[in-house]
C-alpha cells in the first residue's frame, strides 16, 4: 500500500496533496494543490474517493475565478515537461489580473456563511471532527482529514 495514501472515514486519503491554503508562486490559493490532482489524476493515481470531486468545489470555483474550464488547466499540466512548461503554459491562459485578493478571501472563508454552516458541520461529523470547533472553513476541514492539523 502506498504510504502516502490512507483509509479514512471518507475513502482514501492522500496524505501528499498541498494544502489549500497554500499558495502558488502567483498568489493563488489552493492551485499547487489542484495541479497536484491534476497529476494524479492523469496518471491514474488519484484514488476514487478524490474523483468525485475532482475539477468541482475548490477546483471548479478557482477556475471560475480565472475564467478558465477546468480541461485548459488540465492540458497544460498535460503537456507540460517540467515546472518552467507548466508555469509558462497556465501563464499564456491565465488572465493578466488574477486578482489573489478576491480568490484567496473566498478559499478561507468557504463554510462560514450560514448556507454553509450546517454542511461544515455535516463533514466534520463524517469525518469524527464534531467536536472540532476549530475547524470552520472547508479548507480547515481538508487539512484535517489530511492529517496536516492534528
Amino acid at each position: 500500500m502506498d504510504e502516502k495514501i490512507i483509509h479514512g472515514p471518507t475513502g482514501e486519503t492522500c496524505l501528499d496533496l498541498p494544502s489549500p491554503y497554500q499558495a502558488h508562486r502567483c498568489g493563488l490559493l489552493h492551485l499547487p494543490r489542484f495541479l497536484a490532482k491534476i497529476a494524479k489524476h492523469l496518471k491514474g493515481d488519484l484514488p476514487e474517493s478524490y474523483q468525485r470531486n475532482f475539477t468541482k468545489g475548490f477546483d471548479g470555483f478557482l477556475c471560475l475565478h480565472l475564467g478558465l474550464e477546468p480541461a485548459e488547466i488540465i492540458e497544460c499540466v498535460e503537456n507540460a515537461n517540467n515546472d518552467e512548461e507548466l508555469e509558462h503554459l497556465l501563464k499564456k491562459i491565465f488572465p493578466s489580473d488574477l486578482k489573489p485578493h478576491i480568490w484567496n478571501r473566498k478559499v478561507v472563508q468557504m463554510g462560514m456563511t450560514d448556507m454553509a454552516k450546517d454542511k461544515l458541520i455535516e463533514v466534520r461529523r463524517n469525518l469524527g471532527g464534531e467536536a472540532r470547533h476549530d475547524l470552520i472553513s472547508f479548507a480547515d476541514v481538508i487539512d484535517y482529514d489530511e492529517k496536516k492539523i492534528p
